[in-house]
């Protein structure tokens, strides 16, 4: 397990009525939810005035940039399409599990890629293996598309088949299916995961997050509702709320953590929200310091609100070297410090002789705050104070976030006050839970992994 939790995926679809190559907009939308999944991504296209059946898809391990090259992008015409990154928390991490995944039927071509985790996964796939399917991944997203190409066979459309498979699956998606003619965006009525509408002249677009609008020049329309379904078919939008529900509970960790931060998600901005966490803190856990700094990148902004509110100065505490590459999980105690030293170095100068409050998101394992404490202190860091914007990680989460099993978090069998120990701070406050309302204005939130609560039976 590493130290970060990890987000399950980021979806992106663009759909261009007027017959524009949408292959590099895909890419560069995927490009801008990176930090959503690093670990495989794909991009799938069809040309909706071409024969049916004409889906070109690529898929690869790595990130958007090493998977997709000039060619590989030539090579993928249409003007519908729909790409994917991800990281893995149902299914392996191979290249089978990659998506969009491509499902070809007797109805006619379906490419889906999906963000989240179904809570029903084992009884909807043993009910399809009972009727003969074959599965070729080990993913919960199989199952959705398998689902929907069955109910299409007793059809009108391909939006009927996709209502019939939303009242089957219980749990977290946002999807964006392409069919031949039609790009669709469906959100769980819960709205656990984002999802949103954008639009660049004739052409919509779907989104996990605003930012990817951003990146390709679109602007945001709005976010698809909690439970909503909608389609776009030759340049019109259709919206189904049939599966729309009061009850809502949107995942609050796109705030603390997962989402961009030039992101509105819901209507709230995930800067704003951050900046409103770090002032919660430090009114619930005040410091003397000199200086408050926070840990690249998560951390910063967290921390420029509890400078804000506690009137003690921000400043930068480390350097992060942008230019290192990704680092798996390490063997040894003394790799995974390597590497932390490698991607961040202390600036001596701005800490050495202060007393300092220290902001990060989470403390999961506890080990990267560990060595950045005892760095700073090595440095001539005086007191360390540290602040977590979000509270302590207790239950684990089924709807695709990687918050894993109780045993492996931390806080579950230490008090604050030996985690504090364990890691060498002065100081150890996390966010209430009562806090993380306000953070994100008041929208129902889901906070499962730290109050027991789940939105769903699970």
């Amino acid at each position: 397990m590493e130290e970060r939790i990890k987000e399950a995926c980021g979806v992106f679809g663009i759909y261009a009525p007027a017959g524009e190559q949408v292959a590099n907009s895909v890419y560069y939308g995927l490009s801008s939810l990176q930090h959503r999944g690093q670990e495989s991504c794909g991009i799938a296209v069809c040309d909706t005035k071409g024969p049916v059946g004409n889906m070109h898809v690529h898929r690869g391990m790595g990130l958007v940039n090493e998977v997709f090259k000039e060619e590989n992008l030539r090579e993928l015409k249409g003007n519908l399409g729909v790409g994917h990154v991800r990281y893995s928390t149902t299914g392996a991490a191979a290249l089978n599990n990659a998506q969009p995944l491509v499902l070809h039927y007797i109805k006619g071509t379906l490419a889906l890629a999906h963000n989240g985790n179904l809570v029903n996964t084992k009884e909807l796939r043993e009910e399809l293996a009972k009727s003969g399917a074959i599965f070729q991944t080990t993913t919960d997203s199989e199952v959705i598309a398998y689902y929907i190409a069955r109910e299409r066979v007793n059809t009108r459309t391909v939006e009927e088949a996709i209502l019939r498979t939303a009242e089957k699956i219980k749990g977290a998606y946002g999807l964006v299916i392409a069919s031949p003619q039609k790009l669709i965006g469906v959100r769980d009525p819960l709205g656990l995961k984002p999802l949103c509408l954008g639009k660049r002249g004739e052409a919509y677009i779907f989104a996990s997050e605003s930012c990817a609008l951003s990146a390709i020049g679109a602007e945001f329309v709005r976010d698809v509702r909690p439970g909503e379904i909608v389609t776009i078919s030759e340049g019109q939008v259709f919206s189904n709320t049939e599966l729309c529900q009061k009850q809502q509970a949107h995942c609050v960790f796109e705030y603390i953590y997962f989402a961009r931060l030039d992101s509105k998600i819901d209507g709230v901005s995930v800067y704003e929200s951050r900046l409103k966490a770090g002032e919660a803190l430090a009114k619930v856990y005040p410091a003397e310091a000199d200086m408050v700094a926070g840990v690249p990148d998560s951390g910063i902004t967290a921390a420029q609100g509890y400078a804000k509110a506690s009137g003690i100065p921000f400043g930068m505490a480390f350097y992060k070297n942008s230019y290192v590459g990704r680092t798996f999980i390490k063997p040894t105690q003394e790799e995974r410090e390597s590497s932390v030293r490698l991607k961040l170095s202390v600036l001596e100068q701005a800490v050495k002789g202060k007393n300092l409050v220290l902001v990060d998101d989470s403390i999961v394992r506890g080990t990267t705050i560990a060595n950045l404490i005892r760095l700073l202190k090595q440095a001539g860091a005086g007191k360390v104070h540290v602040r977590i914007s979000s509270p302590p990680f207790l239950y684990p989460c089924y709807y695709g976030t990687d918050v894993p099993s109780n045993k492996q978090l931390l806080a579950v069998s230490h008090s604050t006050e030996e985690i504090r120990r364990m890691i060498g701070a002065d100081s150890l406050g996390y966010m209430k839970v009562e806090d993380l309302a306000a953070m994100a204005e008041g929208l129902p939130l889901c906070k499962a992994c730290f109050d027991n609560r789940y939105p769903t039976e699970i």
